[in-house]
């Protein structure tokens, strides 16, 4: 473990000797920041333990929630570290039954909201059709031969309508003042930055690759944008009868692997540029391969989701059986 918000503060995976703290308990960072661990894990020098392991699971997830809010208020930082001994002027409410902390309302109140979250997950899979995570005989085949495919270069404006989108400066706008995605050129959270309510006139349309012009990020946006530069370039489909996700999706990751190694801050690219620019891609009889790719997102998308469908079955399960025994 170690400072940081990205990935939990886990930064690897190791197997050196290193004091190794038990699952169920709490750590604290530099910054102040709480998190529930369930497992055994390492430190650095900079991360404080709270020993919780005879506290019930649930109760623990609640402590860490009350820890947090009052350990990572702002007053720690790069300049002034949390150490362990910080933690004995950290104050936390929490709620009590004959003068003592009330754990088992606390268990009940994490179960019934990890209840509720995984029925509203269950909905949205259900919804989306991602509940059936069975592959069919044309995706097995999809990544059983995934190893023979023929790949090519074609002209990125023979596959693509390339357009600058438009341009509304980040101190224009309202964060989270509407529905409407507003993206930047980041990497985090697929350069949605916030979503906003903003003129109409400036929307640029959905369905597309989008490229973060100065940063060379690529990603697929769904729906229509609002966009924080006019550097910025927007990568539409001209086959439409693969203008689908999942084609787009692939083809995403094919522009990033063919161009990010040419295109950096220092000689960011523009839509001059990536006029004279060909992406690899995979083919059949020198035509570009879109059904391959379909296949293949669909049946990735299937092996990932896999776990969380089966994660969220067994917790429904868990808690019917709590509800009715």
């Amino acid at each position: 473990m170690t400072a940081g918000e990205a990935n939990e503060g886990i930064s690897d995976f190791i197997s050196n000797k290193v004091d190794v703290f038990s699952k169920n308990t709490i750590t604290i960072d530099m910054f102040g920041s709480a998190k529930y661990r369930n497992y055994s894990y390492g430190g650095d020098d900079h991360i404080a333990v709270i020993h919780t392991e005879r506290v019930p699971k649930s109760a623990v997830i609640f402590l860490t929630s009350a820890i947090h809010k009052v350990s990572n208020a702002g007053q720690f930082n790069y300049g002034r570290n949390f150490y362990a001994k910080d933690a004995d002027a950290l104050n936390i409410k929490l709620p009590t039954k004959d003068g003592k902390p009330d754990f088992e309302f606390m268990e009940n109140f994490i179960a019934e909201l990890e209840a509720e979250r995984i029925a509203e997950l269950e909905a949205y899979l259900e919804v989306t059709g991602l509940s059936d995570c069975e592959l069919t005989k044309d995706e097995r085949k999809a990544l059983d031969e995934y190893g023979s495919l023929t790949f090519e270069d074609f002209s990125i404006t023979d596959v693509f309508d390339i357009k600058n989108t438009k341009n509304i400066l980040s101190r224009d706008i309202t964060p989270n003042s509407g529905t409407v995605p507003y993206l930047c050129a980041s990497a985090d959270d697929n350069a949605i930055s916030s979503y906003i309510s903003y003129d109409n006139k400036l929307l640029d349309k959905g369905d597309c690759i989008f490229i973060g012009g100065k940063t060379f990020v690529v990603t697929y946006q769904e729906y229509d944008f609002f966009s924080n530069d006019s550097h910025n370039l927007t990568l539409t489909l001209k086959n439409n009868d693969y203008r689908s996700k999942l084609s787009q999706i692939y083809l995403s990751t094919c522009v990033r692997k063919s161009l990010s190694h040419k295109y950096s801050w220092g000689d960011s690219i523009s839509n001059r540029k990536i006029q004279k620019d060909n992406i690899r891609l995979p083919s059949t009889s020198k035509k570009v391969d879109y059904s391959s790719m379909e296949l293949l997102i669909s049946a990735i998308q299937k092996i990932v989701i896999k776990d969380v469908v089966e994660y969220a079955d067994s917790k429904i399960q868990a808690h019917k059986e709590v509800i009715y025994s």
